[in-house]
């Protein structure tokens, strides 16, 4: 073969692979979903200042995340890329749809469990915020016949009950590992969920959903210190009192103030 035939080919074979390659990207462009729309950057640093704070009060470490309904488009929904937590920035969340499918990866990592989020979103249109963590307390009513109730005045959202989901009850391998690894497993948690705000996961964690970002965060968080409370009310042995759905339903119908919380929590997150 002489050196003119070889780089023929040579060009040949440059010419074909980028063909490929970007036939690969016209593909991928074609079949990504729809953007729902630009966000307002309060909505993204919002976000962002949700993964810090629930870091710093110790409900998710390396792992757990956070996710909001997209605001311009219900069947949307935003949230970081796998990345730890407390390192989490406007510039890291993206935008998928409700089956999970990210919209313009850009070469970034979704986070495995992201079916959690999508399907409950599709299961709950009242649900706005999705939060996953493995707040460690609280596992331990995840594996017991004890439930986790209320006993603490700042948790009294607890008193309509917190299902337990077990993945062994979906029918995929996937499953055998623990993790929501795709929207059929996430089908199933959304469903145990139900018209709750908690629901935990045997061996794993738990999720709450709520209304915004301020009043989740918020939820999430003493829901892991309810859980701290009652494992220490249950080591003194003897009767509980225990928060009473009338006790429940009373502070459901004239709720606190909880931007006050949420504005410590951020300026804390972020060392100010």
């Amino acid at each position: 073969m002489t050196h003119r035939v070889r780089l023929l080919v040579t060009v040949a074979l440059f010419i074909g692979f980028a063909t490929v390659v970007q036939d690969r990207h016209t593909v991928a462009a074609q079949t990504a979903p729809a953007s729902g729309g630009a966000v307002a950057p309060s909505v993204l640093e919002d976000l962002a200042a949700a993964y810090r704070i629930l870091a710093m009060e110790g409900v998710i470490d390396a792992y757990g995340h956070v996710s909001v309904r997209h605001p311009g488009n219900p069947n949307r929904f935003l949230m970081s890329r796998s990345l730890g937590p407390a390192l989490v920035t406007p510039a890291d969340i993206m935008e998928y749809d409700l089956d999970s499918t990210p919209v313009d990866p850009r070469g970034r990592n979704s986070v495995l469990e992201r079916f959690i989020h999508g399907e409950i979103y599709k299961a709950r249109p009242d649900v706005m915020v999705v939060v996953h963590s493995h707040a460690p307390s609280v596992i331990p009513f995840s594996v017991t016949q004890v439930p986790l109730r209320p006993v603490f005045h700042m948790a009294t959202f607890l008193y309509t009950g917190v299902p337990i989901w077990d993945s062994r009850s979906v029918n995929d391998p996937m499953a055998q590992t623990l993790l929501v690894r795709n929207n059929l497993i996430g089908k199933s948690l959304a469903a145990a969920l139900g018209n709750k705000e908690v629901a935990l996961l045997r061996g794993h964690g738990n999720v709450v959903v709520g209304p915004n970002l301020q009043v989740t965060v918020r939820d999430a968080i003493y829901t892991e210190i309810n859980a701290k409370l009652l494992l220490a009310a249950l080591s003194l042995g003897g009767p509980i009192t225990y928060i009473s759905p009338e006790e429940g339903m009373a502070v459901e119908k004239n709720p606190g103030d909880t931007q006050r919380g949420w504005d410590l929590w951020k300026r804390k997150a972020y060392g100010q």
